[in-house]
């Protein structure tokens, strides 16, 4: 009998793949019991907080994914030594906002708002880094509790330096957070100005900028040769300035204008008619949010507005500074040439920050150097896994380096020759805490086993 009639009959029933279990611990009490090697979960165990990673670190296949959301409690707010403890689930623009009515903010300025603070200290979390404020949101952690992969709690603070260097970052693999308390300071007001130039007198300025204190977040829009920038001072006779006019700001890049670009992907079927509308809208967008209405502001007000809405695809990559001029030309021409061969380019404007060096992590990419991050968003599905798999090659080329939970399409022998003894040492700190590989799972096994 033949395979087909097998199936036919019944007697041969084909299973569907296994899917994975989730489990929403309330207290440290069940993550322990979930993470015990005599308890039913399977292994392998990825923790999970807002789920914004765009690559597949923290699935499960056919193991458990830990949902810490429901852990997102404000514990404690010390102000005699300018800390705050939180459960991991605690959403950044919640915390911020938190802090914010005590008088105090974070010390960094990062973006993704909506993230937990555990997804953003375990995976890469930047943003426009003013003064000497740390490249990675994980470099304000001074203490961390955690869960390990066999049920045990352990701690990790300023006496065990070398751990909490590898516990930033470390994507899940070394533990999982329960317990997370970050520095911070009474609210520090800066002063934004905005800018709009082309592409060439960006690239003309990238030297100068590479070296600056000023915090710097620009929107590349490579079809229309333009960059709006903004640029960020803190300036303590600056007004601290409300959260109405960054959460305006928020509304128009991070809601309206994704919305409106995928409404326009599906009604206007011309490709050169529609891009024109989309690249016309993206200036606009740009002209109106970035006014005089936000010529100051501070991090509690940036960071307490809504995060965005809808899940955009993108891909995050760092390049050092001091090479940038040449990169963001190359990058525009890239752009170009990829739309040309292959129909496709992102419909959203490329967000890019300017990084302070950064050792805070041992997997930092900014450890040796400061870096300009760039990130590619489209809210378009068709032909995005082949232009990110087209941005990874371009991006290896020039010497960029990535964020495991945000860069496609990494090479793994490019991870290894770029990360070097630095990834040897983390695989040690693996080993010791994770002997079985029960925080593993096939994504992170290609540049961590």
């Amino acid at each position: 009998m033949s395979a087909n009639s097998l199936r036919r009959s019944g007697a041969y029933r084909v299973r569907p793949p296994a899917q994975p279990a989730v489990v929403t611990p309330q207290d440290v009490k069940e993550l322990r019991a979930c993470l015990d090697p005599a308890a039913n979960c399977l292994p392998p165990f990825r923790a999970q907080g807002a789920n914004t990673s765009s690559t597949d670190c923290t699935s499960a296949t056919a193991g458990t994914v830990i949902d810490m959301t429901a852990m997102n409690a404000i514990r404690d707010i010390d102000f005699e030594n300018y800390t705050v403890t939180v459960q991991p689930g605690v959403r950044l623009r919640h915390l911020a906002a938190e802090l914010a009515s005590q008088g105090l903010e974070l010390e960094g300025s990062h973006d993704l708002t909506n993230r937990t603070v555990g997804g953003a200290v375990a995976g890469g979390c930047v943003g426009p880094a003013i003064g000497a404020d740390g490249a990675l949101f994980a470099s304000q952690v001074c203490r961390l509790r955690l869960v390990t992969s066999g049920g045990t709690v352990l701690t990790a603070g300023p006496d065990r330096g070398n751990l909490l260097n590898a516990l930033r970052l470390s994507y899940g693999m070394l533990g999982i957070f329960h317990e997370i308390t970050l520095r911070v300071r009474p609210i520090q007001p800066f002063t934004a100005s905005h800018r709009r130039c082309t592409i060439a007198q960006f690239a003309a300025a990238a030297e100068k900028l590479a070296r600056t204190r000023i915090g710097i977040k620009f929107y590349l829009l490579p079809f229309r040769n333009r960059v709006y920038l903004d640029l960020r001072r803190y300036d303590e006779s600056a007004a601290i300035g409300g959260r109405l006019p960054w959460r305006i700001k928020d509304w128009g890049e991070s809601t309206v204008l994704p919305r409106v670009l995928k409404s326009l992907n599906r009604i206007v079927p011309v490709s050169g008619v529609r891009y024109r509308l989309i690249d016309e809208i993206s200036q606009f967008t740009q002209g109106v949010v970035n006014n005089r209405m936000v010529s100051h502001g501070s991090n509690s007000a940036t960071q307490s507005v809504g995060g965005g809405s809808g899940r955009l695809h993108y891909s995050t990559w760092l390049f050092p500074a001091a090479d940038f001029a040449v990169v963001v030309q190359a990058y525009r021409d890239f752009c170009l040439r990829v739309h040309e061969q292959d129909g496709f380019r992102c419909d959203m404007p490329t967000l890019g920050y300017r990084l302070n060096r950064d050792r805070s992590a041992l997997l930092s990419p900014a450890f040796d150097e400061p870096m300009i991050a760039l990130r590619a968003m489209s809210t378009q599905a068709a032909g995005w896994e082949d232009f990110a798999i087209d941005f990874a090659e371009f991006a290896q080329h020039w010497g960029g380096l990535p964020l495991f939970n945000q860069s496609r399409s990494l090479d793994p022998q490019y991870a290894r020759d770029n990360f070097g003894s630095r990834l040897d040492f983390f695989r040690k700190m693996r080993r010791r805490l994770d002997p079985d590989n029960r925080l593993m799972n096939p994504f992170l096994s290609q540049y961590f086993l």
